[in-house]
């Protein structure tokens, strides 16, 4: 299917800007553009941050999502882990109450100004109010270079984690790191390594990671997420970027579309923001959301508007964006 005219995109663009429940990313309020498709609402939300070639990617997954049919589904909800932000140990208990019935929490640690001794409290809060049945995993963001890496796991260890999330930076790291600790029984997992590399599929080459964190916007949208995880192998769990449910409605149907999905998923996130654009967020309930697509509320889209500032910002970076897209069709 050909790149829909950006005209047809920008009819339909809206910008939201979401409030965050605890700092989390290093904010306060979640910004994303909305687009209304012939296959239903889609989600366009690279970070700010990001440039307009890696930028590009999330909205050819915005277009694949609304503009072109997904696959077939074979489940109907998907179990997801809770999101504990780097926040203090008397803090995890609140967090961990939004997600109801989820038996898995994933700990951000390696937070910038904070030291090991508040990722080791925040963990061992977290073992406390899951219970000796429950699963913790870490997330570093690549926080770690190795030696730190080998250490803070060494003093996470006795918190049983089910696995440590891009503790390092590059393939080569998490190579070495995985070597050091291959007795200690704490799987690796790619997040950094798959969806912000130029060859995704390079750290399953390497042996750099037990398991990959897919993410359908950062990889361009299911069938390409889809396509990375059958030519790796790998066991993955699906995760999102902070979406609004519209975003987290791709990753649930990304999901729901894998034959094998052996982990819990990290797409629970909507319980992260203080406000949302539907009237039925895709909420934790009894430890799993539903799959499927989610219609947007325009009261709520109103409500949540971005100032007209940020919405010029991001309606530039789609006309931006959907030239480098135009480009690269032009060139197939």
């Amino acid at each position: 299917m050909s790149l829909p005219d950006l005209s047809e995109l920008r009819a339909t663009a809206r910008v939201v800007a979401l409030p965050l429940r605890t700092r989390f990313r290093g904010i306060e309020v979640r910004e994303a553009l909305l687009l209304e498709g012939p296959e239903g609402w889609t989600e366009f939300s690279p970070f700010t941050e990001y440039g307009d070639a890696e930028a590009a990617t999330w909205l050819s997954a915005a277009i694949d999502f609304g503009w072109r049919p997904q696959p077939e589904l074979v489940r109907d909800a998907v179990r997801v882990n809770a999101t504990v932000p780097a926040v203090s140990a008397d803090r995890v208990d609140q967090v961990l109450a939004r997600f109801d019935g989820c038996r898995t929490a994933k700990v951000k640690v390696a937070e910038r100004g904070q030291v090991l001794g508040d990722d080791v409290a925040r963990v061992r809060a977290a073992r406390s109010h899951l219970g000796p049945e429950g699963r913790i995993r870490i997330d570093a963001n690549g926080g770690w270079n190795v030696d730190e890496a080998e250490r803070a796991l060494h003093a996470l260890a006795e918190f049983d984690l089910e696995y440590a999330e891009q503790p390092c930076e590059t393939v080569d790291e998490l190579a070495e790191l995985r070597l050091r600790i291959a007795d200690w029984d704490i799987p690796i997992a790619a997040d950094e390594s798959v969806r912000k590399a130029a060859d995704p599929l390079a750290v399953a080459r390497a042996g750099a990671a037990d398991l990959l964190v897919v993410k359908a916007q950062p990889l361009g949208g299911i069938a390409r997420a889809r396509a990375i995880v059958a030519e790796t192998g790998l066991p993955v769990v699906v995760s999102s970027a902070l979406d609004t449910s519209i975003g987290l409605s791709m990753g649930a149907m990304l999901a729901a579309s894998l034959s094998e999905l052996d982990y819990d998923c990290g797409l629970g996130t909507a319980a992260l923001l203080a406000a949302d654009v539907t009237a039925e967020p895709l909420l934790p309930h009894g430890g799993e959301i539903r799959a499927g697509r989610v219609v947007a509320d325009r009261a709520l889209l109103a409500r949540h508007a971005a100032s007209g500032e940020r919405r010029d910002w991001w309606i530039a970076r789609l006309e931006r964006c959907h030239a480098i897209l135009a480009g690269g069709a032009s060139e197939e």
